[in-house]
């Protein structure tokens, strides 16, 4: 994967081929019964629909179009992982795009987006609330609580939230502030899987 050149963004150097995530705000939707999602732009447009394949060694996520075309897929780097790292593969091209990496200091939920060749830091997605956080690993009656994310670009400046609310799915409204640095697409994508692999 190439590195950003000082007139291409990250946002454009990692985009996903298949699909064209260019709004500022997503809703993503994930019914309690099984890892599903559907992800909708700001004006209600279906963009994309997922799920986790179910008796896999290996986690995987396979994601399609609004219109159903294959997009990408998610898939953990080792088997049956707990936390780790987890590759997204581009549908339309083979290529790894990111690599989502889970920091389990403190039962924190942080996670690194980092390019899949050269390992540097791309994003981060941590967090608000410390204690909620930790208190998820350990009771499970927590996690009907909804969780809140800030997204930082590789210097450590917000450029974006993923805040939960209360529902009968777990919902989750996907923000970008300022996608200029960061691989906006990668962000939105990881960011639909985020619930799912916090809860395994």
């Amino acid at each position: 994967m190439p590195e950003p050149s000082t007139t291409e963004s990250a946002s454009t150097t990692y985009n996903i081929s298949t699909v064209d995530l260019n709004d500022d705000r997503y809703v993503v939707k994930q019914p309690r019964i099984r890892n599903k999602y559907v992800v909708r732009d700001s004006a209600g447009d279906i963009v994309l629909r997922g799920k986790q394949k179910l008796f896999k060694m290996k986690e995987e996520f396979p994601f399609v179009t609004g219109d159903g075309d294959d997009a990408f897929t998610v898939k953990a780097g080792g088997i049956l992982d707990v936390a780790g790292s987890y590759a997204m593969m581009d549908a339309g091209t083979g290529d790894e795009v990111i690599v989502l990496d889970e920091d389990l200091s403190l039962f924190m939920e942080n996670w690194t987006i980092r390019d899949p060749d050269s390992g540097d830091q791309l994003a981060t997605i941590r967090s608000k609330n410390k204690l909620l956080s930790a208190l998820r690993h350990v009771i499970s009656v927590t996690n009907l609580i909804p969780n809140k994310y800030e997204i930082f670009d590789a210097d450590g400046d917000h450029v974006g939230d993923i805040k939960g609310k209360f529902s009968l799915r777990d919902t989750y409204t996907v923000s970008i502030d300022d996608a200029s640095t960061v691989p906006k697409e990668a962000v939105i994508a990881a960011a639909c899987i985020l619930d799912a692999l916090e809860n395994q």
